[in-house]
């Protein structure tokens, strides 16, 4: 199983670590990659881990130490995600992106 990211995802990925990198150093902005990358392999593992969320096979993968949870859609193959979205930003801004 592969995964691919939107290219909205991409944005939301690389502002979520420029925000740490500023606010708190490259450490903490690897530490956001790092986990990242750790939550999307455990859900290539197990792509219905996730909880089914607003439709459409649309499901929420919730990072364990960050406020950001994992949008995506799972088919036979391939993970394809749509969005790396802020637990406090406005719900459902990322709703029309499509695979």
């Amino acid at each position: 199983m592969t995964y691919s990211l939107h290219p909205e995802a991409r944005d939301d990925l690389r502002d979520a670590a420029k925000f740490y990198r500023e606010r708190a150093g490259e450490s903490l902005s690897q530490s956001f990659f790092a986990e990242f990358e750790q939550s999307v392999n455990t859900l290539l593992k197990h792509p219905n881990l996730g909880l089914s969320w607003r439709g459409r096979g649309r499901r929420r993968y919730l990072m364990p130490h960050f406020p950001y949870s994992i949008v995506y859609t799972a088919a036979e193959e391939e993970i394809h995600i749509l969005a790396v979205a802020h637990h406090s930003r406005r719900p459902g801004y990322w709703s029309r992106r499509k695979r």
